[in-house]
């Protein structure tokens, strides 16, 4: 997995994001990887604003998978923070499409060859799991939850490459929760 150097202009790098909401439409997760830094995780009380920037410093492209129809815009609505206002944006859903593949994110990774540990889990569960989170303090529900998060947010990572935007790397494993 690319580092999101690029060329003798310098260092152009890029974070990869992806949200969960609540059943209220709430940000309850906000998933970002980075292969210099590994993947962080702004959780309940963390997803605020200075984190999400702090997060995002030095970055030059946000990628998302369906970021221009869902998790932007509801960052901006949710947080008043216009990332497509601070960053470069590219939405590999309609790279997918461009190339004829259909489906959300779960649907085009197999297709491409890129495997998921926490298969058979969707978007859909995401407001469930964090509901048991919140309600029971269950935290395997929790550990779910961020696992799902993570790999959507590095195998966007790996998409891009499969889709050849970037170059072949080695992923940063590391992560950091950030809850208040």
């Amino acid at each position: 997995m690319n580092d999101g150097s690029r060329g003798p202009e310098g260092h152009i790098r890029r974070a990869y994001l992806d949200i969960e909401t609540t059943f209220e439409g709430a940000i309850s997760v906000i998933g970002i990887y980075r292969g210099d830094r590994g993947t962080i995780q702004l959780i309940g009380g963390g997803v605020r604003d200075t984190a999400l920037y702090d997060a995002l410093e030095g970055v030059d492209t946000l990628v998302t998978f369906n970021g221009t129809g869902f998790d932007l815009p509801v960052i901006r609505r949710r947080m008043y923070v216009d990332l497509r206002r601070d960053f470069n944006h590219c939405d590999l859903m309609y790279v997918c499409r461009r190339r004829g593949l259909r489906g959300g994110l779960k649907v085009v990774e197999p297709q491409l060859g890129i495997e998921r540990s926490t298969a058979g889990i969707s978007g859909w569960d995401a407001p469930r799991l964090w509901d048991r989170y919140e309600s029971w303090g269950d935290q395997a529900a929790l550990h779910t939850l961020l696992a799902y998060n993570r790999e959507d947010v590095i195998n966007l990572a790996f998409l891009e490459e499969r889709l050849g935007l970037t170059s072949p790397g080695a992923p940063c494993m590391a992560v950091r929760h950030v809850f208040a």
